[in-house]
């Protein structure tokens, strides 16, 4: 799973958003599909930017991943390499264009879970929520606060100060 850091949430927040408020989306587009938003979410480009990288090597996101080469000098493995480097890994990536990752289904609505469609805009927006989600909670549970501040204090607040 991708790493739990606020670069990362955010990305998934950010492009959940875009896609929500009716970005266009479309699955055999390699600019404009689940991964292609998220790359565009990534790195400032746009989808046409995306799918015109991408199809100067054969293959859906799926195979560019299987075939990505990061010496290749290609335009699509250096949008791979500026999500990886963000913190996804090639496996996030080909399971968000298929929405197939367990973790992340596992913790969908029962009802959803086993209705999801991979290439249908509002499945797609509930996937990212919730893998961004699992993501923050991850990184909320990795805080440790120092053992004096995880104490709790008695706290008096100004207006509740009892007259003199």
């Amino acid at each position: 799973m991708a790493k739990s850091t606020f670069p990362v949430i955010q990305a998934l927040r950010d492009t959940a958003q875009r896609l929500a408020t009716q970005a266009p989306y479309q699955w055999g587009h390699m600019g404009s599909c689940n991964c292609g938003h998220l790359a565009q979410t990534v790195t400032h480009l746009t989808k046409a930017e995306i799918h015109t990288r991408a199809m100067q090597r054969y293959g859906d996101w799926e195979r560019q991943l299987i075939d990505y080469c990061p010496t290749s000098g290609l335009p699509i493995d250096q949008t791979i390499d500026e999500m990886l480097a963000l913190g996804f890994s090639r496996a996030d990536l080909t399971h968000l264009e298929k929405l197939s990752d367990p973790t992340i289904r596992a913790v969908l609505p029962f009802e959803r879970r086993n209705a999801l469609r991979h290439n249908q805009r509002d499945d797609v927006v509930l996937y990212l929520r919730t893998w961004a989600q699992l993501l923050e909670n991850e990184l909320l549970n990795d805080i440790q606060l120092p053992a004096d501040l995880a104490r709790p204090r008695e706290v008096v607040l100004v207006g509740e100060l009892s007259p003199a």
